[in-house]
């Protein structure tokens, strides 16, 4: 089986190698390609990428490449994992909206949608080419912001699932304090990518006891440290939020911390230094400790489980395997368009993905969802169609901005700072 990278030369790509060593019954890689017009980088990881599989003794072939449709040419699947504009756009993005005081992070409010619309023209664009050349291949989006490219690459007709790391990160954090196996937890995870609640820890499985209350009771406070909440938030919702949230229940304090700081871009962007130093060297045959603190953690069990499921590669369920990932609605959230993107649990096979049934959620999330979902539909407008009217209009939405003073900045900012990633600008 052949598998395909997109942005092959990140510095995740050793977590996600080191992932198809370790779980070859699942998923029976024959083939990889590594594909990044980034040549010194693709061929440091495509250097530790070999070494990673030889010493496990796994029989893959690794190539690289920068040409797209000889990479994804016969390619079960394709891994998308890109960042338009690099460290450097992302260091832009955490920075300008805290000008106007509002948050600057990578995905959420203004510098989200910043990276929306650097990111969806060329998602789409490599999403075609890959159609031409790999007509039959899935495509699985880790390219935040994942919620609103995976709906972009659905609305053009794709065979798509967008992959988010939040869930399968709290499902382990989750199984080490219960001291119970990962496999044995479900998670009754809602809302949209980067906009999620734990609202149930089942025991055994979808049907199986929830926990959550014990897992509360027990540990609520070391849970709450690691959000960065109030143990009151987490006790008085009676849910886990994941730490995004914490950018919406605390939005002030966030601004307040962030300003005048070092953004997380600089730390991530000296992280990618020091690792690719790592990555030349020939003796390294492991993804580095370092590696842990980049970020994408659990990313490769995600993934391969999520692409075995859709290759059939490994025994399912009838009914498939659950996994969260982000797919269309299709009535699952009752009170959101059916082509709107969310991440929930779904039953995964050769089907494709079938969002399981989620109970009558509590206003208190559902408004939240309701009011970033159209937010999300108007910032894909903007990305497919450009304008600064529809950029003010995403940004005035956004219930992190929602001030047409701030809008109006905000507008002015993200266009100076991204002339040359829009088309239209």
């Amino acid at each position: 089986m052949k598998l395909a990278v997109v942005g092959g030369g990140s510095t995740y790509t050793p977590e996600l190698i080191d992932g198809f060593a370790r779980l070859r019954d699942t998923l029976p890689v024959s083939e990889l390609v590594l594909i990044d017009p980034a040549a010194e980088r693709l061929e440091l990881v495509g250097g530790l990428a070999r070494r990673i599989l030889a010493k496990q003794g796994h029989p893959a072939t690794v190539s690289t490449t920068a040409d797209l449709a000889a990479g994804v040419e016969g390619a079960a699947a394709v891994l998308l994992q890109l960042r338009v504009g690099g460290q450097a756009a992302r260091q832009q993005d955490e920075t300008w909206p805290l000008e106007c005081g509002c948050v600057g992070q990578e995905t959420t409010g203004a510098g989200g949608l910043a990276k929306a619309l650097r990111t969806v023209p060329v998602v789409l664009d490599i999403a075609e080419r890959v159609r031409s050349a790999a007509p039959d291949a899935w495509i699985i989006d880790f390219t935040n912001p994942v919620g609103i490219v995976t709906r972009a690459l659905l609305q053009a007709g794709h065979k798509a699932v967008g992959l988010c790391n939040v869930a399968i990160g709290l499902q382990r954090k989750f199984a080490a304090l219960l001291d119970v196996p990962p496999e044995r937890l479900h998670l009754d995870h809602v809302g949209l990518n980067h906009l999620t609640w734990e609202l149930g820890v089942r025991l055994g499985g979808p049907d199986g006891a929830d926990v959550l209350p014990e897992l509360l009771a027990e540990h609520a406070a070391v849970i709450a440290g690691e959000l960065r909440l109030p143990r009151t938030v987490l006790e008085r919702l009676g849910a886990v939020p994941s730490y995004y949230l914490r950018y919406y229940y605390a939005h002030d304090e966030v601004v307040r911390e962030l300003d005048g700081k070092p953004s997380r871009a600089a730390e991530v962007a000296a992280m990618e230094r020091e690792l690719l130093t790592l990555y030349a060297d020939p003796a390294l045959e492991e993804k580095p400790e370092l590696l842990a603190r980049r970020g994408g953690a659990f990313y490769s069990e995600a993934a391969v489980a999520l692409a075995a499921a859709l290759l059939r590669t490994a025994p399912v369920q009838q009914g498939g395997e659950v996994q969260v990932v982000n797919a269309y609605n299709n009535g699952t959230l009752p009170f959101l368009p059916d082509d709107a993107v969310i991440e929930v649990p779904a039953a995964v096979g050769a089907f494709g993905v079938r969002p399981l049934p989620v109970p009558a959620l509590d206003p208190l999330y559902a408004g939240l969802i309701a009011g970033v979902t159209a937010y999300e539909d108007l910032a894909l407008r903007a990305a497919l169609h450009g304008g600064r009217d529809r950029v003010f209009k995403a940004l005035l939405a956004h219930p992190l901005i929602g001030q047409y003073e701030y809008a109006e900045r905000l507008t002015d900012r993200l266009i100076a700072h991204n002339r040359e990633h829009l088309a239209w600008a």
